[in-house]
């Protein structure tokens, strides 16, 4: 992306495809689980998007970006590596299709504190 298209407000957008729900444009950048709360999928998240409670689970069907480093510990530290993936922890870089494994209202829970843009 240039800076012109930054100034511009020409900022590229991809598909996320949501099981479930439809499927939405998002800007490049966001956050996954921003991206599926502003859709209206109510995905759980507890610790505000620290990667320690683990409770954001996606799975990918198609467009699954690298894992950091945080998100790869965290689910190593937790037995979970390879089971799921932490929408808090993934931006939105290309095309996606994705399930949420958690959602608050399945769980009785409010979605959670905010979580860092």
């Amino acid at each position: 992306m240039t800076i012109e298209q930054v100034a511009s407000g020409d900022m590229a957008t991809h598909q996320v495809k949501v099981e479930g729900f439809g499927t939405y444009e998002v800007e490049e950048g966001t956050k996954l689980v921003h991206a599926l709360e502003k859709s209206g999928v109510d995905v759980s998240h507890r610790c505000g998007g620290l990667a320690r409670c683990t409770t954001c689970r996606v799975t990918f069907a198609e467009g699954e970006p690298e894992m950091g480093q945080v998100e790869h510990d965290s689910l190593e530290e937790d037995g979970e590596l390879g089971n799921f993936r932490l929408s808090c922890q993934v931006r939105v870089d290309r095309n996606m299709e994705v399930s949420v494994l958690m959602r608050a209202s399945d769980k009785g829970w409010e979605p959670g504190p905010e979580v860092e843009p």
